[in-house]
């Protein structure tokens, strides 16, 4: 298994063999440190935990629950052990974790793409409204209900994202796609097995 904290740089684009262009993010890892390594005899389950080097603040700490410790050499890590993008190698299947874009206060639309009331005769400024919330019991507006409020900004995940470039010298590595958050936000790469992502579209 393999992981890494990075930095979102922005979207650019590759051209490959054939001359077809890679929409991909481009991605700035720096070599990360583990400060942390849990076992399941003391912990209860198997996690590593890592921080960039260049990172600031209490939220630049990722966990990592592992089946298998993830190095470099296949030996199990051990704290102050660094590791950097070249764990990861070109066709490697992976999934990335962000904070999504923060939207602002968005109404049932845009926030769950509700379709609207209809435009026409007897619907008087409610072509936008979500519909009725509420029910004759338990007379109280239901936990979860999709309503308008605030959009974004929370944790999400792209997966299976292919990595189509890695380059050690410059600590950068091109995943194919969009992955969540701004650029400068951080983003936690981790691997993800082949045989998920068939199980995942068959769904």
């Amino acid at each position: 298994m393999k992981f890494i904290l990075g930095k979102k740089l922005g979207m650019s684009q590759i051209f490959n063999e054939d001359g077809a262009v890679i929409p991909v993010t481009v991605i700035e890892a720096e070599p990360n440190v583990v400060t942390q390594v849990k076992t399941k005899d003391k912990d209860g389950y198997e996690a590593v935990q890592v921080k960039s080097q260049k990172s600031k603040g209490k939220n630049q700490k990722k966990e990592f629950k592992i089946d298998q410790q993830p190095t470099t050499n296949n030996q199990q890590p051990n704290v102050g052990d660094k590791i950097d993008v070249s764990v990861f190698s070109e066709g490697d299947i992976v999934k990335v974790s962000g904070v999504s874009k923060g939207k602002g206060f968005a109404g049932v639309m845009k926030r769950h793409n509700f379709s609207g009331m209809p435009f026409s005769h007897g619907h008087h400024h409610v072509a936008r409204h979500g519909g009725s919330i509420g029910q004759r019991f338990p007379q109280h507006t239901l936990k979860g209900m999709r309503m308008a409020g605030r959009m974004g900004g929370v944790k999400a995940t792209t997966r299976g994202l292919k990595v189509v470039k890695v380059d050690a010298e410059n600590n950068l590595i091109a995943v194919k796609g969009a992955v969540p958050g701004n650029k400068g936000g951080l983003l936690a790469i981790q691997s993800q097995d082949k045989s998920n992502i068939k199980n995942q579209k068959s769904k």
